[in-house]
């Protein structure tokens, strides 16, 4: 890697940490600085889910006290389902080739995008519909596709998830929260070492990125706490995701 790619590595990956831990987002920027930088898309795919695993073992650590069992699942039972998802999801990369894969993030990254921005509406929609708890099979079939979107890309995948956990019966958002961290660190644990028996992670990239981002990750932490206009701040990352969606529409 020459000096400036290893500047933009640390300057993309230092910035992913920060919206991570404030808002999320962070594969907005993580997935396009690895690909600008020649690495191949699935492997810049792979590489930029182990990337994220650290941020979300901590956030879970830090719920570790809310989650608690709601709706028809155990927590055991979603984590199962989450490991079996996310394999299929990983195994789906690894089979796609580089080309399609290249032409498929554009519409990964549109779909992520759209549901950061909005949902929080749909979560607060289902809410206050009062949905009650879905039958085993209905939360089987949701926590296994979206476990299987993230095995497949990693983007987006908080926000789904607890969309997801609000549509089988969930209610109490900090438990949510908590479990939402702990499934993104299995699928993304499933998935990496899956990535990592397939030869997909390029470790000098994920090296310099994942020690910036736990950088920027501490220090969003603490920003987050003095950040009021939260929602100004998720317009920017909406506007990052769709600047990233249509750079990757026009290659």
């Amino acid at each position: 890697m020459t000096l400036v790619e290893i500047l933009l590595l640390v300057g993309a990956g230092f910035a992913a940490g920060l919206l991570n831990a404030v808002a999320g987002g962070g594969t907005f920027l993580s997935l396009p600085a690895l690909i600008y930088i020649g690495l191949p898309p699935v492997s810049a795919n792979a590489t930029a889910t182990l990337i994220a695993l650290p941020g979300y073992i901590s956030s879970a650590w830090g719920f570790r006290h809310d989650m608690q069992r709601e709706g028809v699942l155990s927590l055991w039972a979603i984590a199962v389902v989450g490991i079996v998802g996310s394999v299929l999801g990983a195994l789906l990369l690894i089979i796609t080739p580089g080309d399609t894969f290249l032409w498929v993030v554009p519409w990964l990254l549109l779909l992520a995008t759209m549901m950061f921005a909005f949902g929080p509406r749909l979560l607060g929609a289902i809410r206050k519909r009062g949905v009650g708890s879905a039958g085993v099979g209905v939360s089987v079939a949701a926590i296994l596709a979206v476990s299987v979107y993230g095995g497949y890309f990693n983007g987006g995948l908080g926000i789904m998830l607890l969309a997801t956990f609000g549509f089988i019966g969930y209610v109490n958002l900090h438990g949510m929260n908590g479990l939402k961290n702990v499934l993104s660190a299995v699928v993304s644990l499933v998935s990496a070492v899956t990535f990592v028996a397939a030869g997909l992670i390029a470790w000098k990239p994920a090296l310099v990125m994942a020690v910036s981002a736990t950088i920027g990750g501490y220090l969003g932490a603490r920003l987050s706490r003095r950040i009021v206009r939260t929602d100004l701040l998720r317009h920017f990352v909406t506007g990052i995701g769709l600047v990233m969606a249509v750079v990757f529409f026009l290659r």
